[in-house]
C-alpha cells in the first residue's frame, strides 16, 4: 500500500471562491470536474436564494452541460472557459432559456437564439448558469423589480445591490458564480460592482457586441462583465472580442504610471467614509511610485454631462426598444411593456420617454446633446488623458443605501434620489470611454466601496 497521500479536493467554500481564471485552470488541469464545480455553485445558489439574484435557473441544463464539458475534456478539448458556468443578465437573449427583460409580460418567452456575446462564451466552452435578476428593461440604479422582486446585497441584505445589473452583482459577490454578463448605459455594471464588492468592466462604446441584448440607448449602451478580478474580466474581454492575449506586466511598483483625479468634481459631494477610502488609496498609489496629479474638469462639468446624458438616454429609449422587439420578433410591444411596468417607472416613461410627454426632449435638445455637449465632454477628457494613463474617482458617492430608503436617501447630508448613484459614471458613458470599478475597501458597517478607473481610449484593452 502506498504511503503517498491522495491529493486533497477543494472544500465547498474553496470551490465557490474560485475566480473565473482559477476555475477554468482547475477544470482544464483535471483538478476538479465541471460537474463538481457546477454542483457546488448550485448549492451556493440555494444557500443564498434570499438574495433573489436569479429570475431563471435551470439546474438540470447546467448539470447536463457540465457533464458534456467533462466528456469533451476527456476527449482532448481545451477551450479557455471549458466547463465554467457564467451567469447572464436577463436582458440577453439565451437560446432555449427563458428571457424576460425583467418584465412580467415576457414571463414565458424562450428565445430561439443567443445574443452574440453569449455565443462567444459558449464557443469558448462556457456554460450559461442562469439568468440574473435586473431592473425592468434595465431602467434603474437600485435593483428593484416590480415583477420579479428586489435583489439584495450579499454584503448587507437590508441594502440595495445597485442596478440595473443587480442580480449579476449579487451572484458574483455571493460566490454563486465566478462572473456574470451585464449591461451598462449610465452605470449599470459599475454601480452594482461597487456596492457588491466585485470588479465591474464597462468596455468602450462598440467594443463588445450588443446584438441580441435589450437596448436603452444606442449612443450609451455597452455590454460588459462583473467578476472577481481584473484578470477574470480580461479573459472574458479577450474571448468576446477575439483579441490576442495581452502579456501580464510583472512589476513590483508603479513607477512611470501617471494617474489623475478631479477633487472639485468627485470629492465635494460624497460621504466621509468614501472620501477617506479614496484618499487612502491615493496615498498607497503614491507610495507605490505612481505619479498622481490633480485635474479640473470644469465648473459646469456635472451640469453638462448629466443634462446631456439623460437627454440622450430618454430620447433614444422608445425607438431602441421598439426596434429590438420587432427585429427579434419578441411576443410583445412597446405599449404592452409600458403598461406592465411598475407604477413609478411607468409614470417616468409616460412623462419623458414617450413623445408628447411633458418631460420629453425634442429633436433640438437631443441633437445639441449629441453634437455639442458630447464632443465638449470628450475634449475635456482628452485633455486629462494627454497627461494621465487613467482618471480615478470613487465609483459611487456613497455606499449602498437601505432597500427601504432606495428612492430618497442622503449623500453628504443632502437628500437626493437614486439618479445620484450614477453621478460619477454618466460622463464616461456619454464620452463612450471604457472604465472599471475595483473594490477599494469597506465602510465601518462592512459595506463595499468602489474605485473607478476611467481610460481615455475607447478600444483600450484591460
Amino acid at each position: 500500500m502506498s504511503n503517498t497521500p491522495s491529493p486533497s479536493r477543494p472544500t465547498l467554500t474553496e470551490t465557490t471562491a474560485f475566480g473565473l481564471v482559477a476555475a477554468a485552470t482547475a477544470i482544464r488541469n483535471g483538478e476538479m470536474s465541471s460537474e463538481a464545480y457546477a454542483t457546488a455553485l448550485l448549492q451556493q445558489a440555494h444557500a443564498h436564494a434570499d438574495l433573489n439574484a436569479f429570475i431563471t435557473l435551470d439546474e438540470t441544463a447546467v448539470l447536463t452541460a457540465a457533464r458534456d464539458a467533462d466528456q469533451a475534456r476527456a476527449n482532448g478539448a481545451t477551450a479557455p472557459l471549458l466547463g465554467v458556468p457564467i451567469a447572464v443578465k436577463d436582458s440577453y437573449l439565451t437560446q432555449g432559456l427563458r428571457t424576460t427583460l425583467g418584465v412580467g409580460n415576457l414571463h414565458d418567452f424562450v428565445p430561439d437564439r443567443d445574443a452574440t456575446v453569449v455565443q462567444a462564451i459558449k464557443r469558448a466552452g462556457g456554460i450559461v448558469f442562469g439568468k440574473n435578476n435586473l431592473v425592468e428593461m434595465s431602467y434603474g440604479l437600485t435593483g428593484h423589480n416590480g415583477a420579479y422582486g428586489q435583489a439584495k446585497n450579499p454584503r448587507g441584505r437590508a441594502h440595495v445591490t445597485g442596478g440595473s445589473s443587480s442580480g449579476a452583482g449579487a451572484s458574483v459577490g455571493a460566490h454563486i458564480v465566478p462572473a456574470a454578463l451585464g449591461g451598462d448605459t449610465v452605470g449599470s455594471i459599475r454601480v452594482p460592482a461597487s456596492f457588491c464588492g466585485v470588479v465591474g468592466f464597462k468596455p468602450g462604446l462598440g467594443r463588445w457586441s450588443g446584438d441580441g441584448v435589450a437596448p436603452i440607448s444606442h449612443s450609451l449602451d455597452t455590454t460588459g462583465v462583473l467578476a472577481r478580478s481584473v484578470e477574470d474580466c480580461a479573459l472574458v474581454d479577450q474571448i468576446v472580442t477575439n483579441a490576442a492575449p495581452i502579456p501580464s506586466a510583472a512589476r513590483s511598483d508603479l513607477h512611470g504610471i501617471r494617474l489623475a483625479y478631479a477633487p472639485r468634481q468627485h470629492l465635494e459631494r460624497i460621504d466621509a467614509d468614501v472620501e477617506q477610502a479614496f484618499k487612502e488609496t491615493l496615498r498607497r498609489l503614491r507610495d507605490a511610485g505612481a505619479d498622481v496629479a490633480e485635474v479640473d474638469l470644469g465648473n459646469d462639468f456635472f451640469a453638462v454631462t448629466e443634462a446631456a446624458t439623460w437627454t440622450i438616454f430618454l430620447h433614444e429609449t422608445m425607438p431602441a426598444i421598439a426596434d429590438f422587439l420587432r427585429e427579434q420578433k419578441l411576443p410583445t410591444s412597446f405599449d404592452d411593456i409600458l403598461n406592465a411596468l411598475k407604477p413609478g417607472l411607468r409614470d417616468t416613461w409616460a412623462h419623458a420617454v414617450v413623445p408628447g410627454g411633458a418631460g420629453y426632449a425634442g429633436q433640438d435638445a437631443y441633437h445639441q446633446a449629441l453634437n455639442v455637449h458630447r464632443p465638449d465632454i470628450q475634449r475635456r477628457y482628452a485633455a486629462v488623458f494627454a497627461g494621465a494613463d487613467a482618471l480615478l474617482m470613487p465609483t459611487t458617492p456613497r455606499t449602498a443605501p437601505l432597500i427601504e430608503q432606495q428612492l430618497k436617501f442622503f449623500i453628504a447630508g443632502e437628500e437626493v434620489d437614486h439618479l445620484a448613484l450614477a453621478r460619477h459614471t454618466v460622463a464616461a458613458s456619454i464620452a463612450g470611454l471604457p472604465g472599471i470599478s475595483l473594490p477599494m475597501g469597506a465602510s465601518d458597517t462592512g459595506l463595499p466601496i468602489g474605485l473607478y478607473a476611467g481610460h481615455g481610449f475607447r478600444e483600450q484593452h484591460l
